[in-house]
């Protein structure tokens, strides 16, 4: 590969999609070079079986702006894409699918708003070529992700993304992660996020690789993803909140049972005896959870953890 830094970096991962990728690279060449952009493309083969490993090798002896990793297995889309980010070496970074429903020819515009000051441009899929079983429920879950996460995009899962190559350094992508980097990025200070609407075409070859586990684990994703950008470094404001919650409304009912008790009221058989005190049991332990929290996570981010620098003055 050349040693002169390309501006962009265009990241696919790839499974099982030899029959798309031909055309797909055919597309990046002419929508970059109309654009008058340098170019790498690196193609992310996630353990495929079907010799999409064998056409990348291809398009790299032909052409070598295209590069590509080959995973040993399968270990999905987030893994695949984190490679990508760490290999890219342009300016910007441009994450697509390679099933040729993301079009390259939207790149181009997402590039000149990288270059307006955007941090990140996500593409928004406003018309898309898929089935109901797969839209009905996207809709539902990019709802919900901007209602947790306070970013108003309204697809949160398109692959077609743009990105200043800081912010892909400055994030780490696993589990279902993908679809949350806008969240992950404005986590670590890049809050200029810009949203694009862009051409979905429909799937041409091969199948989808949606599901409905990929749908539950993207949810359950969500949940670490909210509580790590805001409580990663502090577990005691989570879990200490709602201890003291749960405790004084365990001592509050228990305060009001006592005065009962003193004013000669049985209170033994009562079902609020038995909640306040396990409240304030719970209160307790999640208290304590938070503290055990605290002392885990202070000496590892003592060491580790990073800080998002965004300029810099040495002495002259």
């Amino acid at each position: 590969m050349s040693t002169v830094q390309p501006e962009v970096s265009v990241v696919v991962p790839v499974f099982n999609e030899v029959e798309s990728i031909p055309k797909l690279a055919e597309e990046i060449v002419a929508a970059l070079e109309s654009a008058n952009r340098s170019f790498e493309v690196w193609m992310i083969d996630d353990g495929s079986t079907d010799g999409s490993w064998e056409q990348i090798e291809a398009l790299n002896r032909a052409d070598p702006r295209f590069a590509g990793i080959r995973l040993q297995t399968n270990y999905g889309k987030s893994a695949a894409i984190s490679l990508g980010f760490e290999a890219a070496r342009g300016r910007y970074v441009v994450t697509m699918d390679a099933d040729l429903q993301d079009d390259p020819a939207e790149v181009p515009e997402m590039l000149a708003t990288l270059d307006g000051g955007a941090d990140l441009v996500s593409g928004w899929k406003k018309k898309r070529m898929d089935p109901i079983a797969k839209t009905v429920p996207s809709r539902f879950f990019n709802f919900v992700t901007r209602v947790v996460s306070g970013i108003p995009l309204h697809d949160f899962n398109c692959g077609l993304k743009a990105y200043r190559v800081e912010v892909v350094k400055s994030i780490k992508v696993y589990g279902e992660m993908h679809r949350y980097i806008p969240v992950l990025a404005k986590r670590v200070g890049f809050t200029r996020i810009a949203e694009q609407e862009v051409n979905h075409r429909p799937r041409r070859f091969g199948e989808t690789k949606f599901g409905f586990e990929r749908f539950v684990r993207g949810f359950l994703d969500l949940i670490s993803v909210k509580f790590l950008t805001q409580f990663a470094a502090r577990p005691m404001h989570f879990f200490g909140i709602l201890g003291t919650l749960a405790f004084a409304g365990g001592l509050a009912i228990n305060s009001y049972l006592s005065i009962l008790w003193l004013m000669g009221q049985p209170i033994g058989r009562r079902p609020l005896l038995f909640l306040g005190m396990l409240l304030i049991i719970l209160g307790v332990q999640l208290f304590s959870t938070g503290l055990l929290g605290e002392m885990i996570i202070r000496p590892s981010m003592e060491s580790t953890e990073r800080y998002t620098v965004s300029d810099r003055l040495d002495p002259q």
